[in-house]
């Protein structure tokens, strides 16, 4: 199957019956004047009549919202993850000017949003989730931006249309069973001379290994390999990476992370021992995320 065969048999969950009506909702959404501003918190303003009403039950229609905060028309949209917080530490490290940026794992977009700022050459989004493309195509509806959102993955961008001179790959190497191979599809996603900066659990130590949890981390049941940064830093080279930087690290806090009343389920609080909070339930470290810089050279 080709990428195009793949986009087509994609765009049919758009017709899925949970999916379906938000769809029906979105093209019904009226046409506005809107005043953007891309804090933060992605904040949208009108000196139209809005039906604030309608705006709120297909906002919440779409729940869980994990990436944000955004603001419609007065209408706070508290995410699981205060994802400014992300963002912010990344921002001094990366320019976008002229240069042709993807997103992989990209949820509902707010990164790509912010990035308009950034006056990059051309804005792509991937990710398979019907959800949260439905999440960007309501927002974007408002904004109307350039950014183009595919519904593909990681594992689609060597035989992509073209190629990305930075990519950003955020929270998704440890829902990889073969984080090698996905780094090798990042890698063949860049242009020579492109930089990749991507972010994954990590466990301290010296040692070059990784954890490797037997049923869940944190919780999350798709957590497979939490590498220690020498580890980490042996993937990328494998892969193909010649240079590798780090930049940050940080333990994951109930101010980033924790639940509102915009998700379904579960958060942070609930992932940590109650009694310990440097462990999570299951007796790990309790998350703690690396920062890194990766470039293709050759």
């Amino acid at each position: 199957m080709n990428l195009e065969q793949i986009r087509q048999e994609r765009q049919k969950w758009m017709e899925w019956k949970n999916i379906a009506p938000l769809r029906a909702m979105i093209d019904a959404l009226p046409e506005l004047t809107c005043n953007v501003a891309l804090g933060d918190t992605i904040a949208l303003t009108c000196n139209d009549q809005i039906d604030h009403a309608m705006i709120e039950t297909l906002a919440r229609s779409m729940m869980p919202w994990r990436k944000g905060p955004f603001e419609l028309f007065g209408l706070f949209i508290d995410t699981e993850w205060r994802s400014f917080m992300k963002y912010n530490l990344l921002r001094p490290h990366f320019d976008l000017r002229g240069k042709r940026v993807a997103d992989v794992g990209c949820n509902n977009g707010y990164y790509l949003f912010r990035m308009l700022e950034e006056a990059p050459a051309a804005l792509v989004g991937f990710d398979p989730s019907a959800l949260f493309k439905c999440q960007f195509d309501f927002i974007n509806h408002f904004i109307k931006s350039p950014i183009r959102y595919e519904l593909l993955g990681v594992e689609h961008l060597a035989f992509y249309e073209e190629k990305f001179d930075v990519i950003f790959c955020l929270g998704v190497l440890y829902h990889r069973s073969d984080p090698i191979a996905m780094l090798k599809s990042l890698y063949k996603g860049l242009e020579k001379g492109g930089v990749a900066y991507i972010d994954t659990f990590m466990i301290d130590g010296e040692a070059e290994v990784a954890l490797s949890p037997r049923d869940t981390y944190s919780k999350i049941p798709n957590v497979y390999f939490v590498p220690t940064i020498a580890a980490l830093r042996n993937w990328c080279l494998r892969a193909g990476f010649e240079g590798f930087e780090v930049l940050e690290t940080s333990v994951t806090c109930n101010e980033e992370q924790r639940k509102t009343e915009w998700i379904e389920g579960q958060s942070l609080e609930d992932f940590l021992d109650p009694n310990d909070p440097t462990k999570t339930v299951e007796g790990y470290d309790a998350p703690k995320r690396v920062y890194a810089r990766i470039t293709k050279e050759r």
